[in-house]
């Protein structure tokens, strides 16, 4: 997974306090492919993309996009540079409509727009029918796609994602599933998930990093994801 990388990590670490999370992380996400992040609970995959997306400072390390050290460079102008960004909960506003949200994400990108483009709507038919429905009226599987919505509407080249099958009714997964990969392909989309559901990972995954420790103890292509890396790394 090293040709044409569009986001490499060196190194990277962070603590919070004495308490050392990320120790030493190295990897890199092909420009145009879905690469997922997996690791039992606790190792370090929420704190990593929130590093990457630059919520915490790392204590050491590099972070580069599109060859360009992006480590010190605040959260917003990594947006406007092309980044997007879906955590884990989701975390709409649920006071504002759907419409309103997806206007946040507007705000964004390097060249503003007032309205919120139609392939969103296309992409998730629900947001439309419900656009001047609160957010916090959705229900899981609809906000998650409003969280993906309001990611995609900064225009990103990188697309992070933080358990986004995590709560969420079999044909939604299915529905976002399609939407990575077809965002993947037509759009020539990076995207880095967080995910634990494993025949998910398969499905639309090109290749894998395994976490433990706050460190990549194993990656590759999705087909060497074997039996014995899930046993020893992801079986509770």
């Amino acid at each position: 997974m090293e040709d044409n990388p569009l986001l490499t990590v060196d190194d990277l670490t962070f603590s919070y306090g004495e308490v050392s999370t990320l120790r030493g992380v190295n990897f890199s996400v092909p420009k145009g492919e879905i690469i997922s992040l997996m690791g039992r609970n606790g190792v370090g995959k929420t704190t990593l993309l929130k590093t990457l997306m630059g919520l915490n400072k790392p204590t050491g390390g590099r972070i580069q996009f599109e060859g360009k050290d992006l480590t010190e460079t605040p959260t917003h102008d990594r947006v406007k540079g092309g980044w997007g960004y879906v955590p884990q909960g989701r975390q709409i506003f649920p006071r504002l409509t759907v419409e309103e949200n997806l206007k946040i994400g507007l705000g964004g990108r390097a060249a503003p727009l007032r309205k919120v483009p139609q392939d969103i709507y296309d992409f998730f038919p629900v947001l439309f029918e419900m656009r001047a429905r609160a957010g916090g009226n959705l229900s899981g599987g609809q906000q998650q796609q409003l969280a993906i919505g309001r990611a995609l509407a900064t225009d990103p080249q990188l697309l992070l994602l933080d358990e986004p099958t995590e709560g969420i009714q079999p044909n939604i997964i299915q529905l976002i599933g399609d939407i990575l990969q077809q965002l993947s392909r037509e759009k020539g989309m990076t995207i880095l998930i967080v995910e634990q559901y494993l025949d998910f990972v398969r499905e639309i995954s090109a290749g894998f990093y395994i976490m433990n420790r706050g460190a990549i103890s194993a990656g590759g292509s999705i087909n060497e994801l074997t039996q014995d890396l899930v046993h020893q790394y992801l079986s509770v």
